[in-house]
C-alpha cells in the first residue's frame, strides 16, 4: 500500500468534492456508484458548506485493505469538514483500486451521515 499516493488520491477527490465538482467526480469515478447528480443531491441535502479539511486528516485517513481483490483494492472512509462547523458527521466512502496510475482508481460508494 502506497500511503502517499492513497493521500493524494483521497486529497484530489475532496478538493473536487468540496469545490463543487460534481461531474468531475463522474468523469474520474468513470460514473461508477455515485452519479454527479447523486452527489450533488446529498451535499445540498447536507445543507452545510464543504471545506477542505486540515492536512492532518489525509495523513490519518481510515483505510481497510479489501481481501482476495484483485488488483489490490482498499476502502477508505473520508471525514468531511465544514464551514460552518468544522469536522461534520459526513463522510464519503471510497473503494481505491491500483490500476498503476499516477493516482489510484477511484470509485464512490456512499456519501453519508455517520
Amino acid at each position: 500500500m502506497d500511503k502517499l499516493k492513497i493521500r493524494d488520491t483521497v486529497h484530489r477527490l475532496t478538493e473536487m468534492l468540496v469545490a463543487g465538482e460534481y461531474d468531475g467526480i463522474e468523469e474520474a469515478t468513470q460514473g461508477r456508484r455515485l452519479t454527479a447528480e447523486q452527489l450533488r443531491q446529498a451535499v445540498e441535502e447536507y445543507g452545510r458548506e464543504l471545506q477542505l479539511p486540515p492536512e492532518i486528516v489525509f495523513h490519518n485517513l481510515d483505510v481497510n485493505e479489501i481481501e482476495g481483490a484483485i488488483p489490490r483494492a482498499w476502502w477508505v472512509l473520508v471525514d468531511l469538514w465544514t464551514v460552518e462547523g468544522g469536522r461534520s458527521d459526513l463522510t464519503l466512502e471510497i473503494r481505491l483500486t491500483d490500476t498503476g496510475g499516477e493516482l489510484y482508481d477511484i470509485e464512490t460508494n456512499n456519501l453519508h451521515v455517520l
